[in-house]
């Protein structure tokens, strides 16, 4: 029997109307769709639980860095959140301040070997990605290839003349008002009839093309998955060169990411961290390689390992050298109260794909995400010294697992209190 799983979960397009807020001076940081695997999945496959096996304390990343102490009330909550009824099978953390990094992990990365999870393990980066491609965007703009004011309408005119006066700039902090194709119910269909379809990923806003804006541009905050998809098919048409050779040369490359990816396909790189459904009492089913990427593409796509999601971060959050000063003080014009999916830890706030999380101990900034079988967390300080990433090898957000989530981001926020207080 086939269940229901969330590619990305979005708020209701009756989020009121925002302000925004200009950062200023230094500071320290949907929808339903079903899959199978191993040929069916259970029901509510989305709400993914498990009791697993403790893994060791905290440990070094690699010989060549500097270990850090462990923090035992740290471990202690990982230890809890992997013995949680409905909690992940595994988790992992890596933090690093300045040079030194140090992972925390609990629980297990494949329940039949019963190994932990590594920091050289890939894994689903979920919504994390939107980062990416806003990452190759702004770049772009860097470049004066492309401006945040350009529209859909200069740079892809055959899509819905509707959605010609939609900026990149409103793509980029989700207040385009562009319907999510991925609640379409003609691509739910598909995605029913055969998890592992493989979409052409350019036509994905096809599914969206006979609906009219969610509301008038630039007017509201609404999360949609079509967002990113729209700013990938822009950064292509002044390019003229594939998305994915412009995460090459705009982000892989200068960053040294040799471990991260954005497939078509379903297949994970080997080795990797496995994603389950838990739905106690059954035990958890793997549903690792239960969808194709191909449908979530430049808005959910990527795997990477904890330690390439480490290092992009770093950068993304404190772009000093990614990002020109002038595209990053833009990029921080924050909508107050705008979460990402799932919420991060602490107070919310949406920027050009990236995220304020405000915490009782400092901000920090970043990016969210959730797939079947993972949830994510990347964030670092505004001097990108300080990063953190946290992964749990299950999927929730406020609509999957809510009690899940509301355990799991007080454990982050904790994460985050000691990143910033190192």
């Amino acid at each position: 029997m086939l269940g229901r799983i969330a590619l990305a979960d979005c708020p209701s397009a009756g989020h009121p109307p925002f302000s925004r807020s200009r950062e200023g001076g230094p500071v320290s940081a949907r929808s339903g769709v079903p899959a199978r695997s191993r040929g069916r999945l259970r029901p509510s496959v989305a709400v993914l639980s498990v009791t697993a096996a403790l893994g060791a304390l905290a440990q070094p990343v690699g010989a060549s860095e500097t270990p850090q102490p462990p923090d035992k009330s740290l471990q202690k909550q990982l230890n809890d959140l992997v013995r949680t009824d409905g909690g992940p099978p595994g988790v992992i953390a890596l933090m690093q301040v300045n040079d030194r990094t140090t992972v925390y992990r609990a629980g297990v990365a494949d329940t039949k070997s019963g190994r932990p999870p590594r920091a050289n393990d890939h894994m689903r980066l979920a919504s994390v990605a939107k980062a990416y491609s806003g990452a190759v965007a702004l770049r772009l703009v860097d470049r004066h290839r492309l401006r945040l004011d350009d529209t859909i309408g200069k740079h892809l005119p055959t899509l819905p003349a509707a959605w010609h006066q939609v900026t990149l700039r409103q793509l980029l902090s989700h207040t385009s008002g562009l319907p999510d194709f991925s609640t379409a119910p003609s691509f739910v269909e598909i995605l029913v009839a055969d998890p592992r379809h493989h979409f052409d990923s350019r036509r994905l806003l096809d599914f969206v093309a006979d609906e009219p804006l969610e509301f008038p541009p630039g007017s509201r905050y609404l999360y949609s998955n079509s967002d990113n998809i729209a700013v990938a098919l822009m950064a292509e048409a002044v390019t003229g060169r594939p998305y994915e050779q412009l995460l090459e040369q705009l982000v892989y490359r200068p960053l040294d990411l040799r471990q991260t990816s954005l497939p078509q396909g379903y297949r994970m790189p080997r080795p990797y961290i496995h994603g389950y459904d838990v739905t106690p009492p059954a035990p958890p089913e793997d549903i690792s390689e239960a969808i194709g990427a191909s449908g979530v593409w430049a808005s959910g796509g990527i795997v990477a390992t904890p330690k390439d999601l480490n290092s992009f971060i770093r950068a993304w959050a404190g772009g000093r050298h990614y990002l020109s000063e002038e595209v990053r003080r833009r990029q921080r014009d924050f909508i107050p109260g705008a979460a990402s999916e799932p919420a991060g830890p602490g107070v919310n706030a949406a920027g050009l794909a990236i995220f304020r999380y405000t915490t009782r101990c400092g901000t920090v900034y970043g990016h969210t995400g959730n797939f079947p079988g993972y949830t994510q967390l990347a964030v670092a300080t505004q001097d990108g010294k300080r990063s953190l990433t946290f992964s749990i090898n299950t999927q929730t957000s406020k609509t999957l697992k809510p009690g899940l989530l509301a355990k799991l981001r007080p454990v982050q926020e904790d994460f985050v209190c000691a990143l910033l207080r190192r």
